[in-house]
């Protein structure tokens, strides 16, 4: 059986996007990849992010021939979203964007904070967002590849305390700088989301993208799965019938226990102790650690 849906991201930091999706719908499959061998992506150029994110796509196609690709990932959507479609042009994808467009209907000030990677801050992809959707207002951009890599390596074990000062120093930055609301546009934030809200409060708005971009991903799914309604040229049928073709032996093998359970695969360790911290994690947020793909 082919699997519901993958998601892909450079680490852990999307997994709140397959955590919501399954809280909108419990019963489908799905399976989480974090190209943690290449982590951070924030900090490669775009040729390395559109090579990187291309292999580990191909290799989760190979595996698992999902229906869906979420790509979990801000910095990934907006570099390498359209050449991943152009490369692999029988699999839906679903991107993950900076909520732009909701942070500057809730802003009152039309003064926004854009909390991201450097690649999302500085690309022209975020720029367009901007001036599509919040031409009124000023926009005040911070990279913070330090908070990013606290929350894929130590979020996880660290106190309540110590996550609140990891994230203080952007939340003083942007409400000193007068913003009354903060896009968490890197999807690492949100495993920390409630904690910024709570250094925030009273200050500024937390605003992402999982809401919307869990219920498109099921929209996209139910087009795959009834493609008479809306494919009238016929090419989502086509690949319905690619997935119903009986999987081999290793693919069976790697997609029995996800149709159960999500799991979480890695591409491998870059620290002593990496293991056990993905494990940890996934104990933590009731998911199966598969190893490395």
């Amino acid at each position: 059986m082919a699997l519901d849906f993958a998601f892909l991201d450079s680490g852990t930091g999307g997994l709140p996007y397959m955590k919501a999706l399954l809280e909108l719908k419990s019963d489908v499959s799905c399976v989480y990849v974090g190209d943690t061998k290449n982590f951070p992506y924030g900090e490669k150029s775009e040729s390395q992010i559109i090579q990187k994110a291309s292999e580990c796509v191909s290799r989760i196609i190979e595996r698992w021939n999902p229906k869906t690709i979420v790509i979990a990932c801000n910095t990934i959507s907006v570099t390498a979203l359209d050449k991943l479609r152009e490369r692999f042009p029988e699999t839906p994808f679903v991107g993950t964007v900076p909520a732009i467009k909701p942070a500057a209907l809730f802003s009152k000030t039309r003064k926004i904070g854009l909390l991201a990677t450097n690649a999302t801050v500085n690309h022209s992809y975020t720029k367009r967002l901007i001036s599509d959707f919040a031409s009124d207002c000023t926009i005040i951009s911070r990279g913070d590849p330090d908070l990013i890599s606290f929350i894929e390596h130590r979020a996880f074990s660290a106190s309540e305390e110590e996550k609140e000062e990891a994230v203080r120093p952007a939340v003083d930055f942007f409400a000193d700088a007068g913003c009354d609301v903060i896009v968490l546009a890197c999807t690492h934030f949100l495993n920390v989301a409630e904690v910024f809200k709570t250094v925030a409060e009273g200050r500024a708005l937390i605003v992402d993208s999982r809401d919307g971009v869990s219920r498109h991903a099921l929209e996209v799914e139910k087009k795959v799965l009834n493609p008479e309604e809306e494919d009238p040229s016929g090419k989502i049928a086509e690949r319905e019938e690619l997935l119903k073709t009986e999987p081999d032996a290793t693919t069976l093998a790697g997609s029995i226990r996800e149709a159960h359970k999500p799991s979480l695969y890695v591409t491998g360790f870059t620290k002593a102790g990496d293991e056990e911290i993905y494990r940890t994690f996934c104990k933590n947020n009731g998911i199966e650690f598969g190893g490395v793909m």
